[in-house]
C-alpha cells in the first residue's frame, strides 16, 4: 500500500499511514473519544516507542501488556485512555494474527463485494458498526479499494463529496468541513433529546 493520507496533519505520521495497513487500522481503533489527528498520530508514535519503522502485528500481539500499556501511556499518551486502548490494539493484532496471518491488508483483499468487506470490518475487535463503515468509506475513497456495492455498504459515509468522517479528510479545509458537521449532528441530536424530554414532561 502507498497512498498520501493526510489524517494525522503531520508528516511523517501521515507518510507511515500511506505505507502501512496495520497503521491505518490502528489509527482508526483510536479515533474515538480524542481529536482526530491526536489518534491517527498514535501508530507513529507507537513505531517510534517500540524502536521500529512500522508496526507489526505479531510482535505487538507478544508484548507484554503492562509493558505495552506503560508505552502508551508515556508522555505525550497516544490516547486519553492509554491502558484500555492498549489492550483494544493487542486484542486487534491478535486477532489479525490468528485470522490473516497479521497481515492487516488481507482484511479488504479479496473481499468479493463491499458486504462481505464490511462483515469482515465488523469482525475486528474494537470496530462497531459505524466504525467499520467509516474506515470501509476511508478505503474506498483514499486507498483506491473499491470492491462492487462499497459505496452502499459505507452508508452515508460512502457518499461522493460527503465532510462527515475521516474518510473525507485530504488536508486542513476538509478536517474543518468535517468538524463542522460533526458539531452540528451532535446540537442535533442535543436538541432532540431536549425536545423529547420536554414531550415527557
Amino acid at each position: 500500500m502507498d497512498i498520501t493520507v493526510r489524517l494525522a496533519q503531520d508528516p511523517a505520521a501521515d507518510e507511515l499511514l500511506g505505507r502501512s495497513p496495520l497503521a491505518l487500522l490502528v489509527g482508526m481503533l483510536l479515533d474515538q473519544q480524542v481529536p482526530m489527528e491526536w489518534a491517527f498520530s498514535g501508530p507513529y508514535t507507537i513505531a517510534r516507542r517500540l524502536g521500529a519503522d512500522d508496526l507489526d502485528a505479531h510482535a505487538i500481539a507478544a508484548y507484554d501488556p503492562e509493558g505495552f500499556a506503560a508505552l502508551l501511556a508515556e508522555k505525550p499518551a497516544v490516547h486519553r485512555y492509554p491502558g484500555s486502548m492498549a489492550t483494544r490494539v493487542q486484542q486487534l493484532c491478535q486477532y489479525l494474527v490468528d485470522t490473516y496471518g497479521g497481515d492487516a491488508a488481507a482484511v479488504w483483499e479479496g473481499a468479493a463485494d463491499g458486504a462481505e468487506l464490511l462483515g469482515r470490518l465488523k469482525a475486528l475487535p474494537g470496530f462497531g458498526e459505524q466504525k467499520a463503515r467509516i474506515f470501509l468509506a476511508l478505503l474506498g475513497k483514499q486507498a483506491g479499494v473499491r470492491p462492487s456495492g462499497w459505496r452502499a455498504a459505507a452508508g452515508d459515509y460512502g457518499q461522493e463529496g460527503s465532510c462527515r468522517s475521516v474518510a473525507d479528510i485530504t488536508g486542513p479545509e476538509s478536517l474543518a468541513k468535517v468538524r463542522a458537521h460533526k458539531q452540528e449532528a451532535k446540537a442535533a441530536a442535543k436538541a432532540a433529546k431536549a425536545a423529547k424530554a420536554a414531550e415527557k414532561g
